[in-house]
């Protein structure tokens, strides 16, 4: 069925000729198109624009069309999240006290918390139930609004537990009407028993895991923490040149605890994106510019773990594309609600709305390699919309941090709800 879009209030983030994504000044730069329609044929955006331009088709007054009046309301693409851990086993608000407390990240993981605690979870839960409990974060997601998201493995921390994650991912993509990307991120942690032993663990990656996962095409990417107390940047180049062998680009977790070098080895590999980024000096700009690596800040972990924050106005400011997701998971961030990533960008790391929007949308989806098909209004994209619920404006959105904005979801052509 196709669905035409009347009445719109604003039509947001419109695009004449598509963009991989955008950065610096043109990221303040957000165009819309008031009183509008928008035209999904097929699954895919046919065509839009001025409700006084708008041709009704032959077919308006039989089923095979379907028309929505959004008069008050707007449209905007759905939110595209690239950085998630949300297939996990339980929750780990125990460790959210000890933070409270004043522990820290790396105490709290020395003390076998942490990845530790979820890579013990993880092992003892069944596919089936990482599976039902995955489906319940995405349908949560879905509501405020998330039409395409990124899932990490790593709380497996082994070839079997790796691979149980990954083979949970590929199924959700069989269920989830959400596009979703897998990213294989063994070297997340090193395991208890290899402690130690790091540079062997290091090995089981490269020569076991790595090879497993490509024979059975679990991942579309490859990631490593690269940070201070988890994997070197001479790890992390091992890891990498292994994946790139196998076709797996990189995703880097970088730079999340102090200045680890993770930034420059992702540039140098060409990673899609570099991740957390709260320690980004001249450096770390510097290498960014002029390269085909997206910086992606994730605001819900710098909140909920009380750290510093990346600096965002100044990547933006020296010419960088930002792209902001919810790093999903059971210890740092859990929560995946995108409009409150949105409200953080704006509030905490002092983004415009038009800055937040963007990043939250068309260079999400370019950190998640999906912009050819999704994070704009563009004629051909997939047609992953959401109607808000009668706003004033588009700054309302990030704006009104403590409600749920999103009235439905349009995914693939399909309303969700």
């Amino acid at each position: 069925m196709n669905i035409l879009i009347i009445n719109i209030k604003e039509l947001v983030q419109v695009e004449n000729a598509c963009r991989e994504w955008v950065a610096g000044a043109e990221m303040a730069s957000l165009k819309t198109i008031k009183d509008a329609y928008l035209m999904i044929s097929r699954g895919k955006i046919s065509d839009f624009g001025k409700m006084s331009d708008l041709f009704m088709p032959e077919d308006a007054g039989n089923r095979r069309l379907q028309i929505i009046d959004a008069r008050g309301k707007m449209v905007f693409p759905a939110f595209c999240d690239s950085h998630t851990h949300l297939v996990y086993a339980g929750s780990r608000e125990i460790e959210y006290v000890d933070k409270i407390r004043g522990l820290s990240y790396e105490e709290i993981a020395k003390r076998g918390g942490g990845i530790l605690n979820s890579a013990k979870r993880l092992h003892e839960a069944s596919e089936t139930e990482l599976i039902a409990q995955a489906m319940e974060r995405l349908e949560e997601i879905m509501h405020y609004g998330t039409g395409a998201v990124e899932i990490k493995s790593g709380y497996g921390l082994n070839a079997q537990d790796e691979l149980k994650m990954l083979r949970v991912i590929s199924k959700l993509k069989e269920f989830s009407p959400l596009t979703i990307k897998s990213t294989f991120l063994g070297a997340h942690a090193v395991p208890a028993e290899f402690k130690g032993r790091q540079h062997e663990y290091v090995d089981v990656v490269i020569n076991e895991m790595i090879p497993m996962v490509a024979t059975e095409n679990l991942a579309d990417y490859i990631d490593v923490f690269c940070d201070k107390g988890f994997f070197t940047t001479e790890d992390t180049e091992r890891i990498l040149m292994a994946g790139i062998k196998y076709g797996l680009r990189p995703k880097i977790h970088a730079n999340e605890l102090d200045y680890s070098g993770g930034i420059q080895v992702g540039v140098k590999y060409n990673a899609l994106s570099v991740d957390h980024l709260e320690y980004t000096g001249d450096a770390e700009i510097r290498a960014l510019s002029g390269s085909e690596t997206m910086p992606a800040i994730l605001p819900g972990a710098a909140f909920f773990l009380n750290m510093p924050l990346a600096p965002a106005r100044k990547m933006i400011d020296a010419g960088l594309p930002v792209a902001l997701a919810s790093d999903f998971n059971p210890g740092s961030s859990p929560s995946g609600n995108m409009q409150l990533i949105l409200s953080m960008g704006c509030i905490l790391y002092r983004m415009t709305p038009e800055e937040a929007i963007n990043a939250t949308t068309l260079n999400g989806a370019y950190a998640m390699g999906v912009s050819d098909e999704l994070g704009s209004i563009a004629i051909g994209k997939k047609a992953n919309v959401f109607i808000t619920k009668p706003i004033p404006s588009v700054e309302f959105m990030p704006y009104a941090y403590g409600s749920n904005k999103v009235e439905s979801l349009i995914l693939e052509g399909k309303i969700m709800f």
